[in-house]
Order: C-alpha cells, then sequence, then structure tokens
C-alpha cells in the first residue's frame, strides 16, 4: 500500500486538479492509503502581529469550507470523499465561492452530508483547531502551498495542469508516478517546466 499526507484548500485550482486524480484513483481501487490535510493559505498573508486565522472570527468565512470539510472528514467519513469532489468542483467550475452554510448546504445536502451535524461541529469551533493542528504539522516541513504530498517524511509541493479526464487508470498512474518520484528522488528538489504544455 502507497501511504501519504496530502494538503488542500478549496481556492487552490492545482490542489484541485491533484485531488480530483486521487479521488478518481481511490474510486478506481486504487492501493493508496491517503490522509487530506486541510492547510490555509489565509494564514500566510494575515497581518504581522494578528491572531492566527484558525483563532480569528473575521476569517471564518474564508475557512468555512475547510471547517465544513474537516467535520465531514471525521464525523461522516463515508460521505468524505464524495464531499471532497463536490467541493472543489462547486468552487472551480461552478464559481460557488463557499463562504456561507448556505451555499454549502446546496453542494452537499444532496449527497446525503447531515449538515445538522456539521452545523454544531463548526459552531464548536473544533474543525478550526483541527486546521490550525493541521498547519502546524506541515510547517515543520516549511511547507508554502497545496497541493503538498508528505511521502515518507519528505514534503513536496506539486503544480499538476490538468484535471482527470474519464479514465480512473490515468489517474492512478499519475499519482503513482508523483509519489514514486518523491520517494525514490529525494536529491531532485527541483523540476519544472519552462512553459505551459501546447
Amino acid at each position: 500500500m502507497t501511504s501519504f499526507d496530502l494538503s488542500f484548500d478549496y481556492r487552490c485550482p492545482f490542489a484541485k486538479n491533484i485531488h480530483l486524480h486521487v479521488i478518481k484513483a481511490l474510486g478506481a481501487g486504487a492501493d493508496f492509503s491517503v490522509n487530506f490535510i486541510p492547510w490555509t493559505m489565509s494564514q500566510g498573508y494575515k497581518s504581522e502581529g494578528a491572531p492566527d486565522v484558525w483563532d480569528d472570527p473575521a476569517h471564518d468565512s474564508d475557512l468555512l469550507s475547510l471547517a465544513v470539510s474537516v467535520s465531514v472528514r471525521d464525523l461522516q467519513p463515508a460521505l468524505f470523499l464524495s464531499a471532497h469532489e463536490a467541493l472543489f468542483r462547486a468552487r472551480h467550475e461552478h464559481a460557488v465561492r463557499l463562504v456561507t452554510m448556505e451555499e454549502i448546504e446546496e453542494v452537499l445536502s444532496p449527497l446525503g452530508v447531515d449538515m445538522g451535524v456539521v452545523a454544531e461541529d463548526v459552531a464548536s469551533r473544533r474543525p478550526h483547531a483541527v486546521i490550525g493542528e493541521s498547519f502546524r504539522k506541515f510547517e515543520k516541513f516549511e511547507a508554502f502551498g497545496v497541493p503538498t504530498f508528505v511521502v515518507g517524511g519528505d514534503a513536496t509541493f506539486i503544480r499538476y495542469m490538468k484535471p482527470p479526464t474519464g479514465d480512473a487508470h490515468a489517474s492512478v498512474k499519475i499519482i503513482e508516478s508523483i509519489v514514486t518520484l518523491i520517494a525514490a528522488q529525494p536529491e531532485l528538489n527541483e523540476f519544472k517546466h519552462t512553459r505551459l504544455p501546447l
């Protein structure tokens, strides 16, 4: 089994691409054990001296989709992958901002997510504490963005440009190749095409 951690923030299109590949690969039976880790881009942009964003109610709308996903992941895990995919698609394919519970409920209720449980959990701020703990965990890797893979104690930021097609096995191969490269070539510090593919 291939095990890795993978960070996400629903605002990032590159996180959307790679997470949709992972979800499609898992749906095809890929032997992956994935820990989906919330990581907020807002923390890097907070004012100097301001409280951490997960402790600051002024940032609650920015963090709402992350907090909701943490709640679903932890309390309704059987629905997490479908909710995770739906939130990414809502944000990037349907331009839903995901900053109100009403917007998010419209996305997740059709999937069977118990939004009452979610609302109570988010109101308790337990998911916000989890977001903070996850961010601190990734700080030791000097993570700067999403998606970041952690494989065998090594963190690597990946910017993958295309979402999945209908071929689930292609997604399996993409994720396998990424994780294999990270694990087998830790000396490869930077690998970047000089221009976008034509």
